[in-house]
């Protein structure tokens, strides 16, 4: 009886009271007929396995209409058995439904289901509603649906209740939860939108300064929300320097959500325009526009700063997700800041697509812009590299690479005979003895291709490479081909380069025709809520985002 008062929070219960009254015409204590935690929760994992996690409707005309009938008497033949021939536990022989189950139960049963479930559970019944009034219930669907803490009992004790918390605020923005890249045309990002605390804050994730590619992400809040004011839930803008300001979020359709600033005043400072962009630019590349000596990047400095701050954080966001990881992956896919010359560092999402690897832009530029496949690596085209001294020399790696580049194409075209060099003899045979010792040195061609020892690597000489720290053994080599264009991504074309592997959380990519070197390094920032519900719900947002801006 005590367990079931401090359960379900609603005092003594009509089965409560039967149950007394029988213990103690068996003169019995109550003690003796509570049932100890452990025994509960095998009990509660009997039911769950039987029920398999559903929420059974009332029949016998308990609950609402159109109910399951069978589906409502398995689950309550499975009840009786587990609660009362088990258990010893006192009630009707044959319960016909949920409402004969004692309180304590009906509260670990209702705490298991989602919470998206428990509304329309509280129009059953009277009984029901009273029971779903109990804090404990709550609790555990913000702990196990949002990851919420400590910060239930602070909650708590400002006034709002733990049902509040899921009605008001976590309930209605569930659908606005995870990664999502802003409509900033060819600059794209990527938010992270979370459960921090006791708030919801979407934080824009922007990359290391340039070129430090291996620091950690740095985080910007644009937006949060949280119900400190009226018992509700408030919306407030985050951008500028003034502090929490009235927002405003609308989700505009299935994966898609926009925001509002109200009061764009904010976000505007004492010195003007030119105050406002000493202090982007010192946020977004660490450094002032005199310790920028390269004229090409100041304009594309000052360009991405006029075209990023006319939208005053009036954005809209379209969803995104990491992508699925298989066994047969060459290594983690994920997130990756790299480096891209005078346009900084910019971010990517590196997916496996059975023997390709793909680089896909979050945050792009005016050349080529976000959504668009940056990389596109064949894992069946394995590159052996040669000696030390011959991979400082850029003519003779160009020539390895060119001539898996020339075969890739008659492939594509269908062409059998190879083309004939200069001196006679075809590049295909030239490069063939190499592929092979390379392929029989590190085992079987594709994802699972893993050498027995690193290889040495350095750059070739005359290769631009904007950082001089980078490492010096790398684990496989592969062809492949980047995305490259004018400005306005004109006249864009996939030339060339050599994708390469150093380890599980850093990889390169030497552009030939840049004769530039591009290194790239993991996200290691936990993102939840980010992943992708299957490989073909992955592949379509990869379509949809090149669309976005092409």
């Amino acid at each position: 009886m005590a367990v079931c008062a401090r359960l379900c929070g609603v005092g003594q219960s009509r089965r409560c009271r039967r149950r007394q009254s029988h213990n103690q015409q068996d003169k019995q204590s109550d003690s003796d007929m509570d049932i100890d935690e452990e025994e509960e929760e095998r009990i509660v994992g009997k039911m769950r396995a039987d029920a398999d996690g559903g929420c059974p409707e009332i029949s016998d005309g308990a609950g609402p209409r159109g109910a399951n009938d069978a589906s409502a008497k398995r689950v309550g033949a499975s009840v009786n058995r587990l609660c009362y021939e088990d258990t010893g536990c006192v009630g009707p022989p044959n319960p016909k439904s949920l409402l004969d189950l004692p309180p304590e139960l009906l509260v670990e049963i209702f705490s298991s289901l989602p919470g998206t479930a428990l509304p329309n559970l509280a129009l059953v019944c009277k009984k029901f509603r009273q029971i779903l009034s109990t804090e404990t219930i709550w609790r555990r669907r913000c702990l196990e649906e949002f990851g919420m803490k400590e910060d239930l009992r602070r909650m708590e004790v400002v006034g709002v209740s733990s049902r509040e918390l899921y009605v008001k605020l976590l309930h209605p923005y569930r659908h606005i939860l995870g990664l999502w890249q802003p409509d900033i045309g060819p600059y794209g990002g990527l938010l992270n939108v979370v459960v921090d605390g006791l708030f919801i804050i979407g934080w824009m994730y922007l990359p290391p300064h340039d070129p430090r590619v291996e620091d950690p992400m740095r985080r910007r809040p644009l937006f949060r929300i949280h119900m400190w004011e009226n018992n509700k839930a408030t919306v407030e803008c985050m951008y500028g320097h003034k502090g929490p300001h009235k927002g405003d979020i609308q989700v505009v359709k299935k994966d898609e959500f926009s925001t509002k600033c109200n009061q764009t005043d904010h976000h505007r400072m004492p010195g003007g325009r030119q105050e406002e962009f000493r202090t982007w630019l010192e946020e977004e590349w660490g450094r002032t526009l005199e310790d920028i000596f390269h004229e090409h990047m100041q304009e594309l400095i000052l360009m991405k700063f006029i075209y990023t701050s006319q939208y005053d954080n009036c954005l809209t966001y379209r969803r995104i997700y990491l992508p699925p990881c298989l066994p047969s992956d060459l290594m983690q896919p994920g997130l990756f800041k790299g480096t891209y010359g005078s346009h900084g560092l910019e971010i990517i999402m590196l997916s496996f697509h059975g023997p390709r690897a793909k680089a896909t832009k979050l945050t792009g530029d005016p050349n080529v812009p976000a959504g668009q496949l940056t990389l596109d690596i064949d894992l069946n085209r394995p590159v052996c590299l040669p000696d030390l001294e011959h991979q400082r020399n850029i003519e003779e790696l160009s020539r390895l690479v060119l001539g898996v580049h020339e075969e890739a194409q008659r492939d594509a075209q269908g062409q059998d005979t190879p083309p004939v060099g200069a001196e006679g003899a075809s590049v295909a045979e030239g490069l063939e003895p190499a592929v092979t010792a390379c392929a029989e040195g590190t085992g079987p061609t594709g994802a699972n291709s893993t050498p027995s020892q690193p290889q040495p690597f350095i750059l070739p000489l005359g290769v631009m490479a904007r950082n001089e720290v980078y490492p010096r053994t790398c684990k496989l080599c592969f062809y492949g081909t980047g995305l490259i264009a004018g400005h306005g991504f004109t006249s864009p074309e996939r030339t060339p380069g050599l994708f390469v592997l150093f380890d599980e959380d850093r990889f390169g990519f030497i552009w030939l025709e840049l004769k530039s070197f591009s290194l790239y390094s993991r996200l290691t920032d936990q993102l939840s809520h980010a992943q992708a519900p299957s490989m073909e719900r992955f592949e379509a947002m990869l379509r949809n985002m090149q669309s976005w801006t092409s």
